[in-house]
C-alpha cells in the first residue's frame, strides 16, 4: 500500500504539464469531454476530419491537432463548425483530438 501512495505522489509530481489539456473544465484525475471550439455560416455539411496531439508526463508532446491538418485529411475546403475533445488520465497521458465539419 505504501508503494501504490508513493507511485500516485510520483505521477501528480510529474504531471504538471501533461495533466492540463487544452478545455473549458480538467479534472486532475480524468478529464473526457467534447466542446465547440468555432463555427461558420456555410452550412452543415457529412465530411468529418480529424487531426490529434497528445502528451506523455508532460515530457513528451507531439502531433498536428490543427484545423488545416483535419481539414486537409478530409478534403474539405469550405468549414461549416469545428468541435474538440480533451481526454487526460492523471496527467500521464492527455490527447487533444479536433473535427473539421464541411464540404
Amino acid at each position: 500500500m505504501k508503494n501504490f501512495f508513493f507511485l500516485v505522489a510520483v505521477a501528480f509530481l510529474l504531471s504538471s504539464c501533461g495533466a492540463y489539456v487544452a478545455s473549458p473544465v480538467t479534472g486532475f484525475i480524468y478529464t473526457d469531454l467534447k466542446a465547440p471550439l468555432m463555427a461558420t455560416s456555410n452550412p452543415v455539411a457529412t465530411k468529418v476530419g480529424t487531426a490529434e496531439a497528445t502528451s506523455i508526463l508532460g515530457i513528451v508532446a507531439t502531433g498536428d491537432a490543427s484545423i488545416e491538418a483535419a481539414a486537409k485529411k478530409a478534403g474539405i475546403t469550405r468549414i461549416s463548425h469545428v468541435d474538440y475533445e480533451a481526454n487526460s488520465v492523471l496527467g500521464v497521458f492527455a490527447k487533444f483530438t479536433v473535427y473539421v465539419y464541411g464540404e
